[in-house]
C-alpha cells in the first residue's frame, strides 16, 4: 500500500497526469485560480473564508506554499492536473480522509478546481477517472464526496456519469452547514466502469 503521505504518487491517462503540486506550477495555475468564470465552480466549502480567487502570481504562489505545508502535515494532498498535450498544469484536486461526526464521516472528500474551459462533463470526467478508484486505498476511505451546486450543470452531469449520487444530507463545518455534495461509494465504479468504453474522450 502507498501512504500518500509519505510519497504521494502519479497518476495518469492519455491525456492528463496527476502529481503533487509544485511551487513552479504557479504561472499555469494563475490562469485557473484568476479566471473569474471558473471561480463560481471552485468549492470553498469550511476554508476560513477562502473563495481561491488568486490574481496575482505571489498570491497563487502563497496558497501553493500553503498546500504544500498542509501535505507535509499530512492533512490533504493537492495535486496539480497535467495537461499533457500543453505539458501545463489546468487544475488541481484536493483529497483528504474527512473525519467528523456527520454523515461525511470517514470519507474521502474532493475538490476539482478547473479553467472555464475544462468545465465540460467530458473534460471532468477524464480527470475523475484517474483518481477515483485508487482514492479509496490511497486515503483509506469506502466513500468519495465532492461538490456540485445547482447551476453547475456540465459537473453534475459528470459526476451523474461518474456514478456519483446526489446526497440532501448537509456537510457540517466549524462555523455553519453546506450543501449540494455528490458521493460514490467503493461498489459503485462499475457504474462508469461498464460505460467508459462507450465513452470517446
Amino acid at each position: 500500500m502507498i501512504h500518500v503521505y509519505e510519497k504521494c504518487p502519479v497518476l495518469e491517462n492519455s491525456h492528463f497526469l496527476l502529481r503533487l503540486v509544485e511551487e513552479s506550477d504557479a504561472k499555469d495555475l494563475l490562469e485557473v485560480y484568476s479566471d473569474k468564470n471558473a471561480l463560481p465552480f471552485f468549492n470553498s466549502d469550511n476554508c476560513n473564508g477562502d473563495n481561491f480567487y488568486y490574481p496575482t502570481e505571489e498570491r497563487m504562489l502563497e496558497a501553493i506554499k500553503f498546500w504544500l505545508w498542509e501535505y507535509s502535515n499530512k492533512v490533504y494532498v493537492r495535486f496539480s492536473i497535467i495537461d499533457k498535450t500543453s505539458n501545463k498544469a489546468v487544475g488541481t484536486i484536493e483529497l483528504f480522509n474527512r473525519k467528523s461526526t456527520d454523515y461525511f464521516n470517514n470519507c474521502g472528500l474532493l475538490r476539482l478546481d478547473v479553467g472555464s474551459e475544462l468545465e465540460k462533463c467530458t473534460s471532468l470526467c477524464e480527470i475523475l477517472s484517474i483518481i477515483l478508484e485508487p482514492a479509496y486505498q490511497l486515503f483509506g476511505c469506502s466513500m468519495i464526496a465532492t461538490k456540485a451546486a445547482i447551476y453547475a450543470v456540465e459537473r453534475a452531469r459528470a459526476l451523474e456519469e461518474m456514478g456519483f449520487q446526489k446526497v440532501k444530507e448537509h456537510l457540517a463545518g466549524k462555523y455553519d452547514t453546506y450543501r449540494d455534495y455528490w458521493i460514490i461509494r467503493n461498489s459503485d465504479n462499475s457504474h462508469y466502469h461498464s460505460k467508459q468504453d462507450k465513452q470517446d474522450f
